[in-house]
C-alpha cells in the first residue's frame, strides 16, 4: 500500500508530510477522544476503580496535552514522510509485497525489528532521564504527571523525531517490508502508547505481569521518574528495565489492585473526589484564553 502512495504522492515531500500529519491527527483524536469520553467524562465508580491515580487531571492540563500533542504529530510524522519520499526515489532498501524475500523473512524481520526498536525506545527514553541535555528536551512530557490518552505523543519535537527515526533508519540499512514496519509502529508503539497513557489498568495483564509493561508502569513513570531517577523507561517489554535495574520495588506497589486491598478505593472516596467539567474543551473560546 505504501509503495502505491509513494509512487503517486511521495515525490512531493511537503505534501506527503501534510497528508500523513492530517491522517495521524484524525486517527489519534478519534481514538483518544473516544477513550477520554468513556473514562474521563462518563465517570462511574466501577471505572474509577481501574484508575491508578484516584484524581482526575484538570481541564487545563488536558488542554495542554492536546496542544503539545499537535506539536508531536508534526514532528513525529517527519521521519515516516521522509521514508515515503525516499521510497519514491528508490533510495531505500525497504520493499513492498511478499514475493521478493518471502514469508519467512517477513516474519523474522517483524520480530527482530520489534525487539530492537523496543530497546531503542527504552534506551533513548532512559538517557532522557539520565543526561542533562536530553532531560531538558524530555521534561516537557513530564508536566503530565497524571496523564490522559491525549498525552501519548505530547512531547518535544526532538523527542518525537528521534522516537520515530527507526521508520527511516531501518529501511536505509536493511531490507524490510515498509507496510509491515509502518503497521508495527502504528499498533505496537502508537496504539500501545494510547493504552499506556490511558491512566486506567486492566485486570490482565496487570501491574505485576513479569514480561510486559502495563499502563500502571507508565503511570508510575510519569508520577515518579524525574531527572536521574529513570523508573520504567521501557515501552513494551520489562526486560530492559530489569537489566538496567530501573524496576520500581514491588513491595511499594500502588496499582489499583494493591490500593483496593489497602482499603483506599471505597465508594465514599469516589464520591469525594473532584470531577472536572471537561465540557469546557468543546468551547472554542477556552482554547484562546
Amino acid at each position: 500500500m505504501l509503495c502505491e502512495i509513494s509512487f503517486y504522492f511521495g515525490n512531493n515531500f511537503f505534501y506527503t508530510w501534510f497528508i500523513l500529519s492530517l491522517i495521524t491527527f484524525i486517527v489519534l483524536m478519534i481514538i483518544s477522544s473516544l477513550i477520554f469520553y468513556c473514562y474521563y467524562v462518563k465517570i462511574t465508580y466501577s471505572k474509577w476503580l481501574k484508575k491508578t491515580n484516584p484524581k482526575y487531571p484538570s481541564v487545563e492540563n488536558v488542554r495542554n496535552e492536546i496542544l503539545l500533542m499537535l506539536k508531536g504529530i508534526l514532528s513525529g510524522t517527519f521521519c515516516p514522510s521522509m521514508t515515503i519520499y525516499l521510497m519514491s526515489k528508490n533510495q531505500l532498501k525497504g520493499y513492498c509485497g511478499i514475493d521478493e524475500y518471502g514469508w519467512s523473512y517477513l516474519l523474522i524481520s517483524f520480530f527482530v525489528s520489534w525487539f530492537l526498536v523496543d530497546f531503542f525506545e527504552f534506551f533513548y527514553h532512559r538517557i532522557g532521564h539520565t543526561t542533562n541535555l536530553f532531560w531538558e528536551i524530555h521534561k516537557s512530557h513530564h508536566q503530565f504527571y497524571n496523564p490522559s490518552p491525549f498525552s501519548v505523543i505530547a512531547e518535544d519535537y526532538i523527542d518525537q523525531i528521534i522516537g520515530s527515526s527507526p521508520l527511516l533508519l531501518i529501511p536505509i540499512f536493511v531490507p524490510i517490508n515498509i507496510d509491515l514496519l509502518f503497521f508495527q509502529f502504528a499498533i505496537f508503539f502508537y496504539g500501545y502508547g494510547v493504552y499506556l497513557h490511558w491512566g486506567h489498568e486492566l485486570s490482565y495483564p496487570d501491574a505485576h505481569h513479569s514480561i510486559l509493561n502495563t499502563s500502571f508502569q507508565h503511570y508510575l513513570h510519569h508520577a515518579i521518574s524525574t531527572k536521574n531517577r529513570p523508573y520504567h523507561t521501557g515501552f513494551f517489554f520489562k526486560i530492559w528495565d530489569q537489566l538496567f535495574e530501573s524496576i520500581y520495588p514491588i513491595e511499594k506497589c500502588f496499582c489499583v489492585k494493591c490500593q483496593y486491598k489497602q482499603g483506599k478505593r471505597t465508594l465514599e472516596h469516589f464520591q469525594n473526589i473532584e470531577k472536572p467539567d471537561y465540557s469546557l474543551l468543546l468551547n472554542y473560546k477556552y482554547w484562546f484564553q
